[in-house]
């Protein structure tokens, strides 16, 4: 190479350096409710981690975890909404009440094991896309929660059990299924749930062993019982406004670090649920990890009330979207 060849390169080199730099850098504030450590946490991370790489620092992230920020799922729905929060990731059954689509993840026995779960987010995807639509967001990926069981005091094997338990459920269809079943069940946020348990106002808890062990309910309750109720799914959005105002290059970056951490999170999730059960183990919990057909049977026999009422709420769209859903998982 030349002398004039080289510093013909330098120069282009030193204007494409000094292009990037002076392009404008975007800072945006991420909410969730959850914890760090869990599941979401962890793959929020890659995803914000991912953004920055491909953005070369053009776009950054921060992560605000355990409702640091100030908002809960159903608050933090509304501020991206309304532009203040520029990005959250969210638990969206809880704004099942704005969106009725949204209950769909957590409909209880829907869809309580990894194939199946993805399946209904494949095939739900459109319809949650179009709410987010609806309320100036766009949808860029969804994290699944490991399975939903009973964090009690005892093991919860039977109607029994269940009968008058003050029990945490995370949305409506979770506190409507308890009910049916015979225990005294409460919707609350996670933001809630430790002091509640700290207090004495609840008995017992409905979540993910992911969830409640990054909490350290050990603390508190020393049994968890697998009743697979629901494998949720959390959504990570973005204020519609924010995104229109990226690049097409910029929305390119955001797009594959999404993709990315998405798939992370759904291979991550095979292997999680024994990585958890084992750390309750050596914090001395007591794992049910199979409850008899006989009760199972019950505790469907009461959800059935809950597909009832929100196939009324959400009309044609729901049906579509369980039909599509009974297609897909017959394939």
């Amino acid at each position: 190479m030349t002398i004039t060849t080289r510093i013909i390169a330098l120069a282009a080199g030193l204007t494409a350096l000094a292009g990037h730099a002076n392009a404008q850098q975007i800072r945006w504030d991420m909410a969730t409710e959850y914890g760090e450590k869990t599941m979401l946490g962890q793959t929020q991370k890659v995803f914000s981690e991912k953004v920055e790489e491909l953005s070369g620092g053009e776009i950054d992230i921060t992560n605000h975890f355990g409702g640091s920020i100030g908002y809960g799922s159903l608050e933090q729905f509304d501020a991206v909404g309304d532009g203040l929060l520029p990005i959250a990731s969210t638990s969206v059954g809880q704004v099942a009440g704005i969106e009725p689509i949204f209950l769909l993840p957590s409909l209880p026995f829907l869809a309580a094991d990894t194939d199946a779960s993805y399946t209904l987010w494949k095939v739900a995807r459109p319809a949650y896309e179009a709410a987010f639509e609806r309320n100036n967001q766009v949808l860029l990926f969804g994290v699944p929660f490991t399975p939903a069981g009973i964090w009690a005091k005892m093991p919860v094997t039977s109607l029994d059990d269940l009968d008058n338990l003050t029990v945490r459920a995370w949305d409506a269809s979770g506190t409507r299924t308890l009910k049916e079943a015979g225990a005294n069940a409460v919707q609350l946020g996670w933001g809630d749930v430790v002091p509640q348990l700290a207090a004495g106002g609840i008995d017992a808890v409905l979540t993910s062993a992911d969830g409640g062990a990054s909490a350290n309910f050990w603390e508190f309750l020393n049994n968890f019982t697998a009743i697979n109720y629901s494998q949720s799914v959390n959504m990570i959005h973005v204020n519609r406004d924010e995104w229109d105002a990226l690049s097409e290059e910029q929305r390119a970056w955001v797009l594959e670090a999404a993709e990315f951490a998405e798939m992370q999170g759904w291979e991550k999730l095979r292997t999680r649920i024994d990585e958890l059960y084992a750390e309750m183990e050596d914090q001395g919990m007591t794992i049910t990890k199979e409850i008899s057909p006989e009760f199972a049977t019950e505790l469907r026999a009461a959800g059935e009330v809950v597909y009832a009422d929100w196939l009324e709420t959400v009309g044609a769209e729901g049906q579509e979207v369980l039909d599509a859903y009974a297609k897909a998982t017959a394939e």
